[in-house]
């Protein structure tokens, strides 16, 4: 198994290290977890997305033991790519430059000094609210996909942070308390315009490399909005892609894939003529080098998608 651990992530101004910031999952065999790429995310050849297990549930510490007994009480969902989060707020959008406004760092991505993508990881399932100190909605595990939870902060307010959710509906957002998560800086943005099918990948608000790709097609488009990146896995068969990660999004005109919930991915395709139109089922295929430069970018990182 190859690992990628929290030098994924900045290590400046942690208030606990991300010791598992990264991993790559063989998605044929961790956790029961299995990529169903088939055709991936093909207009016209088949297959594509995600089918996987959810993983288990728990309780974490928000700002007391309240809020712990409200959430053991509570009927309510976990916050994965499997399940739809009712009442979750929808997330306000990116500020002007597409980094995290409103959490007190000035959005030029880089690392340290209060500067740079926040990013969250709960130790154990945490309460997510609808506001700070509100009503709970959901609960962040602690795993996604058989690797670790990271999700990115796009708000503050005192202790309270704003993080987006990897649930439907699309640009689900929710509070959660910071305090006890593990929180880490990614100085990584990932942009894709869909109309110019270009991905553009930012580190410290400079262009660390850009890319021609394929995008969803006119009848299967790939979602707009502010999403991130959940997870790194390596399918158990390389071709189409020796890689996937999936993102915190879904499509928005098929409700499965392949068995799994439409979850929208990052991946390879062997056949280049692809790249620079809009055929897939919603996924963003990339070129080889593009894939390894993404590779290297820690979860939770944020995905700007625009027209």
């Amino acid at each position: 198994m190859a690992i990628q651990n929290a030098s994924r992530h900045s290590r400046r101004r942690h208030r606990r290290s991300g010791s598992a910031a990264g991993r790559v999952i063989p998605a044929a065999t961790a956790f029961g977890v299995l990529l169903l790429l088939g055709g991936g995310c093909g207009g016209g050849s088949g297959g594509s997305a995600l089918g996987a297990a959810s993983t288990g549930s728990g309780n974490a510490p928000t700002d007391g033991s309240a809020a712990r007994g409200t959430a053991r009480a509570s009927k309510i969902p976990e916050a994965t790519t499997f399940t739809t989060v009712s009442g979750a707020p929808k997330d306000p959008g990116p500020s002007s430059d597409g980094t995290p406004g409103g959490d007190g760092m000035p959005g030029d991505g880089t690392p340290g000094g209060g500067r740079g993508g926040l990013v969250l990881h709960p130790d154990s399932a945490t309460p997510i609210f609808d506001r700070p100190g509100g009503r709970p909605v959901a609960t962040l595990p602690a795993r996604q996909l058989g690797g670790p939870t990271w999700v990115p902060v796009v708000e503050s307010s005192g202790a309270w942070r704003r993080v987006l959710l990897p649930s439907k509906p699309n640009r689900s957002s929710g509070w959660i308390s910071g305090d006890g998560l593990r929180a880490a800086y990614t100085p990584y943005t990932v942009r894709i315009d869909l109309a110019k099918r270009r991905l553009t990948l930012l580190k410290s608000a400079r262009k660390a490399g850009q890319w021609t790709v394929a995008t969803g097609g006119p009848k299967t488009p790939t979602p707009q909005g502010r999403t991130f990146l959940m997870a790194t896995l390596a399918p158990a068969k390389k071709t189409p892609s020796p890689l996937v990660l999936p993102l915190g999004a879904h499509s928005a005109t098929l409700d499965t894939f392949g068995g799994g919930p439409g979850t929208v991915a990052l991946h390879g395709w062997p056949d280049t003529s692809v790249f620079g139109k809009a055929v897939t089922h919603g996924c963003v295929r990339v070129p080889k080098d593009a894939l390894r430069a993404l590779s290297r970018v820690p979860l939770g990182s944020l995905v700007i998608i625009t027209a």
